[in-house]
């Protein structure tokens, strides 16, 4: 299909117009007209590139592009590399980053809601990216991270107090524990994002509010991996997820 074609789809579908992000959302990097293979990724990391060559794609789709506000704009080292292989293979990199984060459907909350068992009901936090939702059975903070290392198939951090009974849960993936404080005056009785901060610790300690951090790549893996298998199906393309692991 022609390139124009699919990322106005995805930027319909995923509405990438209405959010204040940091950084540019859809068509990062232009490359061929056409796109029948495309290669899906959580990051556009130079191995990501280098596995979208060996499997002869058309066009790159991450959550983790380029051009990241503030970042220092030269083209050199590491930036430079990345930007060639694209550029001689001329190979389209495409990204989303709060619009995957945020779809009811192929967004990363959306399908570690799905994966966890949780039942959605309600968003907060800056342009409602965090979610909420409860537990139709109620458990342990324990259990639930046992529960959410193996459907990451990553073993999470868990803070706070492990014998607290849950149902209700507040949560965000990524880097999203910025919301911690906002989930717990919420009314939640646990919260779950990608990473921790040193503050996190104590806030979890002292509100009585466990804390799971799931590893930023585990949390975000299933929201492009899900858009890229909507695509083969919709449109016929050959999507190939490519997990580059990553420990964080």
């Amino acid at each position: 299909m022609k390139r124009e074609e699919l990322t106005r789809y995805l930027d319909e579908l995923l509405g990438a117009g209405r959010f204040r992000d940091y950084c540019p959302n859809g068509l990062q990097v232009e490359g061929r007209p056409e796109v029948q293979r495309l290669v899906a990724g959580v990051t556009a990391t130079q191995a990501l590139l280098d596995a979208a060559l060996a499997r002869s794609a058309d066009a790159v789709l991450v959550h983790h592009g380029w051009f990241w506000r503030g970042e220092d704009g030269r083209v050199t080292g590491i930036r430079k590399a990345r930007l060639q292989t694209l550029l001689k293979h001329d190979l389209n990199l495409i990204a989303y980053h709060l619009p995957l984060d945020s779809h009811p459907e192929f967004g990363n909350n959306a399908q570690l809601a799905r994966r966890f068992g949780w039942v959605a009901d309600e968003r907060f936090g800056e342009q409602d990216v965090g979610w909420l939702g409860y537990l139709e059975s109620p458990s342990s903070a324990s259990a639930i991270a046992g529960h959410v290392g193996n459907a990451l198939q990553r073993t999470p951090l868990l803070v706070g107090n492990g014998e607290r009974r849950v149902r209700r849960v507040g949560w965000c993936s990524g880097a999203a524990q910025g919301l911690f404080e906002q989930a717990i005056a919420l009314g939640v009785d646990l919260y779950l994002s990608g990473e921790i901060s040193e503050q996190t610790v104590h806030l979890a300690r002292e509100s009585g509010v466990p804390y799971i951090a799931a590893g930023h790549h585990a949390s975000e893996r299933y929201g492009v991996l899900a858009l890229a298998e909507h695509l083969a199906e919709r449109f016929g393309l050959d999507c190939q997820f490519v997990d580059i692991d990553n420990p964080v």
